[in-house]
Formats: structure tokens, C-alpha cells, sequence
């Protein structure tokens, strides 16, 4: 039987370290539990917001009106080459387990923080190999288990998601993804590990120090024909900041949290960059992130 605790401080559970408190705030480590909060939020007649690794995310400063169900339900089960992994295990432990498995598919998102719940969500994605194109997670997965919001739990197949970059329908719907069958491919492991290493060197060569403890990911989407890193250098905002937000000096597509930044910080200095880029190049930058709760 789960117990949501009160007013729970969510910036810890978040990459950016930034966020308000939780009215209910409860950890799920079943599907069972899942299930169990949202006929919590049900019972109680308000919002929920399913956290998974806490990035890709900014909570905004004044927190979250009703129950936040912080993810950890990671059993997994093998079956050949058919991998079922819960919503809420990470992706750096799945890919460390089918490297040792000799299964390829998912060492293309080595570095990324992500539940498997988040990378669906976000159709994540990464560079193949060779660089010359994009991997996304939704051309490794089989099938999933959901619950719709009426309670009802439906097993569906890949082409439910409509995955496209950065999208799936989730961000159209609120169901929630209770697991997910991901088909991979027999390879050898030292293979699998190589490619792992140098996926991991090439995101720490271009991706700010310690991105993954003081910042959301990536803040923009790509445009095409144009890398929006750039784009914000171009208009000379590399290094500029708003109270403790800053835009990093080594990837300019990226957030800092150098010194206490507030939501408000970082919703500014994204206006300020969509203005600027907007007025001075004639493009419209749209957020990858998601804004979570009340600024």
C-alpha cells in the first residue's frame, strides 16, 4: 500500500537541480504501485506527473499541484533477442546489460539520461555510428504496455506511438507506459562496447562538464538545416546569463545551472534566445524540454 508523503522538494529528483514542491509526492516501484497512485490522483480529484530520471524536464518554482509519481518500477525479462524492460528502468543499466548479453540496439543511447518511459515519450535519439544519420528508440521497439486514462491497460505495437524526432503520441495523450518489448540483435559484446566508449567520448568532447547534474539536455530542437547551438552563438549569447542560468560556453545549445538558478532564470533565457534569434535570423527556435508544473 503506497503512502504519498506532502510537500516533497522536487529539485533534487531533476538533472537541472530546479523546482518547486510536490503537494503528493510518492516513489513507484511496481506497476502495481503505479496503478495504485493513479487511482490515488483519481480519488483525490487532481493532476499527476509521472517523473522519470529527471531530465529533459524544468519544474517550475513553484511546484506541482497534486501527486508526482517518481518511476523506479525496472524489473526486465529475456526472452532471445526480445527484451522486456519496466517504464521506469534506466537506459544506462539496460544498455550495460545487453552489452553483456551480446544484444545490440540500445547501446546507441549510452550517455543519455533516460527511463525507458522518457525515451519513449521523446522518441529518444542519437547519432548512428558512422554519424551520418539518426538512431531513434522507436525503431527498436516491438511492443508496450499502457493505461489509458479511463484505467483501461492495453498492450499495443509500435505503430500505436506515431514516433516521429522528438515526438510520440504520448505527448498527445496521457497514457502511461507500464513496459516495453524492445527487439534487438545478436552481436558480439566487445562490438557493443566500443561503440558504447565512443558514443560516451563523443557526447563529452561536445556537451558541457557535468551536463547531466546541472542541466535538462538539450534546449531546442534541431531546425532543419541548422544546429541550433549555433544558432544561439550566432546571436552572440554563448557564456550569457540570467541571475544563476547560463548558456554554456562549450555547447551553446545547452542550460547551465551555474549558481542557484530559479525556473524563472531559465524560462527568461530561453525567451531571450527564441526573441533574438528570431528578430535577428528570421528562425523560430521551439523548446525540446518539457515545462512541468506552476513558473
Amino acid at each position: 500500500m503506497i503512502t504519498p508523503e506532502k510537500h516533497v522538494l522536487l529539485a533534487p529528483y531533476t538533472t537541472f537541480g530546479i523546482g518547486g514542491k510536490a503537494d503528493f509526492f510518492v516513489i513507484a516501484q511496481s506497476q502495481e504501485d503505479i496503478l495504485e497512485a493513479l487511482a490515488f490522483a483519481k480519488e483525490k480529484h487532481i493532476e499527476f506527473f509521472l517523473l522519470g530520471t529527471g531530465a529533459n524536464i524544468l519544474i517550475g518554482d513553484k511546484g506541482f499541484r497534486g501527486l508526482v509519481i517518481k518511476n523506479e518500477a525496472n524489473k526486465t525479462l529475456l526472452e532471445d533477442v526480445m527484451l522486456t524492460a519496466e517504464s521506469g528502468a534506466t537506459m544506462s543499466n539496460l544498455i550495460d546489460y545487453t552489452c553483456h548479453k551480446g544484444l545490440s540496439g540500445l547501446e546507441h543511447f549510452a550517455g543519455i539520461p533516460s527511463s525507458v518511459g522518457g525515451a519513449l515519450w521523446q522518441n529518444l535519439h542519437f547519432l548512428s555510428p558512422d554519424r551520418s544519420k539518426t538512431v531513434y528508440i522507436g525503431d527498436t521497439v516491438a511492443q508496450a504496455k499502457i493505461v489509458k486514462m479511463n484505467g483501461e491497460i492495453l498492450h499495443v505495437d509500435k505503430s500505436y506511438f506515431q514516433f516521429s524526432y522528438d515526438w510520440s503520441i504520448l505527448h498527445r495523450t496521457r497514457d502511461i507506459v507500464l513496459d516495453v518489448t524492445f527487439a534487438l540483435t545478436p552481436e558480439n559484446s566487445g562490438v557493443i562496447a566500443k561503440r558504447i566508449a565512443a558514443n560516451k567520448q563523443w557526447r563529452d568532447e561536445k556537451h558541457p562538464d557535468n551536463a547531466m547534474k546541472t542541466s535538462a539536455g538539450s534546449i531546442f530542437r534541431k531546425l532543419e538545416g541548422y544546429g541550433a547551438g549555433r544558432l544561439v552563438q550566432q546571436v552572440g549569447l554563448k557564456g550569457y546569463r540570467i541571475g544563476g542560468a547560463k548558456v554554456s560556453e562549450k555547447h551553446a545549445n545547452f542550460v547551465i545551472n551555474d549558481n542557484g538558478a530559479t525556473a524563472k532564470d531559465v524560462r527568461n533565457l530561453i525567451s531571450l534566445i527564441q526573441e533574438k534569434v528570431k528578430k535577428e535570423l528570421g528562425l523560430q527556435l521551439e523548446t525540446e524540454i518539457s515545462f512541468v508544473g506552476e513558473f
